[in-house]
């Protein structure tokens, strides 16, 4: 169904628009191709009517292919309304630019300190080599396993003369952060077959940060969500949150050790409403329910086609 004030003739119309605006004539059936549209036929000539020759290749998508191709010459050529076109679908992004990035610790919680409030910078003073922490700025594609990669050789010089064996260095090191448990690493090893030209899947990434010990609160609760089970940083300041929920998220142990767990709605409330929180600043967070990853086969499936969804939902290539 599409949403109210975003009429498919009104998407297709601003893509017709935005191409005819950034690409000449001569180049015109090659961007299409490169778009994923229809090859030029013998008697079409882009010559003619650009804006047209774009249209006949659009006029059958439904909405989800069309914000794809949007997205794309968004991300290709930067256009300006475009953007505005698609702001009632909700594919707006986050507002605000990432600062600190530090994810995948494998150890003690870090300590961090602020040395320059006013600058937002950060400094880690204890426990900074169990975890990583990403200080490049971001381009509008997001973070990719190509930055990450590059990134990651340039902090192990000694690494970049072979960027295979880097990458799967890397890779090992990310894994190692997650929970052991078996689910996250499932959800990273599908992601992971995807391919190296897709955004990052990051791990273990510091939402918030609560520098006081359970002996210092004092019963006071500590700040929901510390860390994010993975996160993904795309096109347009897209930042989707993904949780993998096992029992643990909703429920307790019972007193009776021998009996079941107990639902904890208390626990589960905290959780969705800062599901919402993070909605609401632009984020979007999808949970895996520790059930679904049961069944490895069927769970992989799963996962692959999600996260195939999720890619061309933020206009990046199908993987």
């Amino acid at each position: 169904m599409t949403p109210p004030g975003v009429p498919l003739f009104k998407v297709r119309n601003a893509i017709a628009e935005a191409l005819w605006a950034h690409v000449k004539a001569q180049d015109l059936a090659a961007v299409c191709e490169y778009l994923g549209l229809a090859p030029q036929e013998p008697n079409e000539d882009p010559y003619h009517s650009k804006k047209s020759y774009v249209r006949a290749r659009i006029q059958d998508m439904d909405l989800p292919a069309l914000v794809t191709v949007a997205q794309r010459v968004i991300s290709e050529y930067g256009d300006e309304n475009l953007p505005r076109v698609l702001a009632p679908l909700g594919l707006h992004g986050v507002s605000t630019d990432m600062k600190n990035l530090i994810f995948a610790a494998d150890g003690p919680k870090p300590r961090i300190v602020l040395p320059d409030s006013i600058g937002n910078a950060i400094r880690i003073v204890e426990n900074e080599q169990f975890c990583l922490v990403y200080d490049r700025p971001l381009d509008g594609h997001g973070l990719s396993w190509a930055d990450l990669a590059a990134w990651w050789e340039s902090r192990r010089p000694e690494s970049a003369s072979d960027p295979d064996e880097a990458r799967r260095e890397l890779r090992s090191r990310l894994r190692r952060s997650l929970s052991g448990n078996g689910a996250e690493e499932l959800v990273f090893d599908t992601y992971v077959k995807l391919g190296f030209d897709v955004p990052a899947l990051i791990p273990q990434v510091y939402l918030h940060y609560d520098p006081y010990t359970v002996a210092e609160r004092q019963g006071r609760p500590a700040l929901a969500r510390q860390r994010m089970d993975f996160l993904m940083l795309m096109n347009h300041r897209a930042r989707a949150v993904i949780e993998v929920d096992g029992i643990q998220h909703y429920s307790r142990d019972n007193p009776q050790k021998s009996a079941p767990p107990l639902a904890d709605p208390g626990r589960y409330g905290v959780m969705v409403a800062e599901d919402r929180r993070l909605t609401l600043q632009g984020y979007e967070v999808y949970r895996i329910g520790g059930h679904e990853l049961s069944d490895r086969a069927s769970a992989e499936k799963m996962l692959t086609e999600f996260f195939a969804d999720l890619l061309r939902r933020h206009g990046h290539r199908e993987p």
